[in-house]
């Protein structure tokens, strides 16, 4: 399949997975080398463990990493992915969930391109909410940011308490 034709699973959420993956996909071809160059009747070794979300990206594009055209597109891929891809930088105050994560990144692969990467980060100072970064918008969603924006109603709020109403 070419490279352009491939599809990341949900599995590959940040720049982080597709490094780790390409890593992967090198040290199989490594293997491949060795096992060809290898004198008749050695046993060999076993085939490296692939991670799950390196067998999710085979199986949602229907790729067999024994097949030195498969690795190959993959690994191009991954690289294309790594060099031009596109990058949401979203922060919490606290890690949120794997399942969180996945409904994040669903959303923004439904609603952008289904090639954006997400990095998750942690900034304890935005209380509740998220920060939201890409190549060129900065967007904070914070609970932080939202005081800043009300702080005059806040200020009046204390200087002037609501005197409850008696029938």
């Amino acid at each position: 399949m070419a490279p352009e034709n491939l599809k990341l699973p949900l599995s590959v959420v940040s720049n982080g997975d597709v490094m780790r993956i390409r890593r992967e996909i090198n040290q199989l071809d490594e293997y491949i080398s060795q096992m060809a160059l290898r004198k008749p009747g050695t046993p060999p070794k076993h085939l490296p463990r692939l991670s799950t979300s390196l067998n999710d990206f085979a199986e949602i594009n229907k790729l067999n990493f024994l097949n030195n055209t498969d690795r190959s597109s993959a690994l191009k891929f991954f690289q294309n992915l790594l060099d031009k891809g596109p990058i949401v930088h979203i922060s919490f105050a606290s890690e949120p969930s794997e399942s969180f994560i996945r409904k994040i990144t669903a959303w923004f692969r439904d609603n952008t391109t289904p090639l954006v990467m997400i990095n998750i980060g942690l900034e304890p100072s935005i209380a509740a909410g998220c920060t939201l970064r890409t190549e060129n918008h900065f967007h904070d969603f914070s609970l932080r940011e939202h005081f800043k924006e009300q702080r005059s109603l806040l200020l009046n709020g204390i200087r002037e308490p609501a005197v409850p109403k008696h029938e």
